[in-house]
């Protein structure tokens, strides 16, 4: 996702996949969000972290809303399976995974995912997947339908996501300089592989002072 600017609703799609506790036990949460839009194209849970509930909730979007240019997912395993990767290929979608200093490429991934718990699961509590369920269908209608972003100009996603017009993200490359670092002082050589420095205005430290 480096640099890349998405200028049209097909143009990249990211995927969601945290875990929600519950009264007991976890269960994961897979959304998929169009990038340019913001909206949440399909969703899906599970108590199990495995690659089915991802396929299917990918399949849906795939079907329900066409096929993007590219598609954006962490590294985790069920992202990784030949499974998941498997229905990408097949549809001709070039696969990106945030590597190193990739932090950005997941960020309104995880501003999607700020939303839910403060505006939802936090607020409500949820003791059980049937609970979730009906909760999390309620709150993702709101935040395509009613919720205003301010980055939208403070329309909906869904309002963006159907005239095709307003929406549109970039991830702007800042990891891709050559960093040059300055010459180590004296004080640096000095103070290496310490916990604490070995001099205070020039004197040894006590040894008391080191264990203190």
């Amino acid at each position: 996702m480096r640099n890349r600017w998405s200028q049209d609703r097909n143009g990249a799609r990211v995927l969601l996949n945290p875990y929600i506790r519950l009264a007991r036990g976890f269960v994961y949460l897979m959304a998929v969000l169009d990038w340019y839009s913001r909206r949440v194209l399909a969703w899906r849970l599970s108590n199990m972290l495995e690659s089915g509930f991802c396929v299917d909730g990918l399949e849906h979007a795939l079907q329900s809303y066409g096929t993007p240019e590219i598609f954006n997912t962490d590294q985790g395993c069920q992202f990784t399976s030949e499974a998941f990767t498997g229905v990408l290929t097949a549809h001709g979608i070039a696969i990106s995974m945030d590597g190193r200093g990739r932090a950005l490429d997941n960020i309104f991934v995880e501003r999607l995912w700020r939303s839910v718990k403060y505006e939802d699961v936090y607020l409500r509590g949820y003791s059980t997947l049937s609970e979730l369920q009906r909760g999390l269908t309620d709150y993702f209608v709101f935040y395509n339908t009613e919720r205003r972003h301010q980055s939208l100009n403070y329309v909906t996603p869904d309002e963006v996501y159907r005239t095709a017009s307003g929406g549109g993200a970039r991830i702007v490359d800042q990891f891709g300089k050559t960093e040059h670092p300055r010459p180590e002082t004296q004080q640096d050589t000095e103070h290496r592989g310490s916990a604490v420095p070995l001099h205070v205005n020039g004197y040894p430290l006590k040894l008391t002072a080191l264990v203190s």
